[in-house]
């Protein structure tokens, strides 16, 4: 609680608009979170070093991953399968077993999200750029775990985002 005269420091992400799940098995997990919980549609992609630029831990480090987006009562929702690392996604399988990976807010700008960041302290962990049809789109994972118990995302949604390879369930 903030003692009188103290001020609260300036919000760096105002909403929260996804919440990640990594697992091990991604159409397990599809399959459980639409019959149990109704959750889906299902979009299903794979983001790889093919054509995503990638960093991990402040280096050029490909990784791939496979995952899944579906609207979940407004807020974006996302399972996370990691297919070849390193990755934060592999590391958190190995510490905690599947679980909350991190929470997403979007932004306009990665790179000044990256530096705001920085400058509270939060160091970045990993990131990918140019997931949308037009080479834009990114996202900045930060080290935020200590302090709020999860990892903080941001995301940079493309104008345009590629077809998905499948959707589950099928239409």
């Amino acid at each position: 609680m903030l003692g009188k005269g103290e001020e609260m420091a300036e919000s760096l992400f105002k909403t929260v608009d996804q919440v990640a799940v990594v697992v091990r098995d991604l159409d397990a997990a599809m399959e459980r979170y639409v019959e149990e919980f109704g959750i889906g549609p299902w979009s299903v992609y794979t983001f790889s070093p093919d054509w995503i630029k990638m960093t991990f831990r402040g280096k050029e480090q490909g990784y791939s991953m496979k995952l899944a987006l579906a609207d979940a009562g407004g807020m974006m929702y996302e399972l996370i399968e990691s297919i070849e690392g390193p990755n934060s996604y592999q590391e958190f399988l190995d510490q905690s077993g599947e679980g909350l990976h991190h929470l997403g807010y979007f932004v306009e700008d990665i790179d000044e999200a990256i530096k705001e960041m920085e400058i509270k302290g939060y160091s970045l962990l990993q990131s990918g750029r140019g997931f949308g049809t037009g080479g834009d789109g990114g996202y900045a994972y930060f080290e935020t775990e200590k302090a709020l118990g999860c990892i903080i995302e941001a995301i940079n949604l493309p104008e345009e985002m590629p077809e998905p390879e499948r959707v589950f369930p099928e239409e």
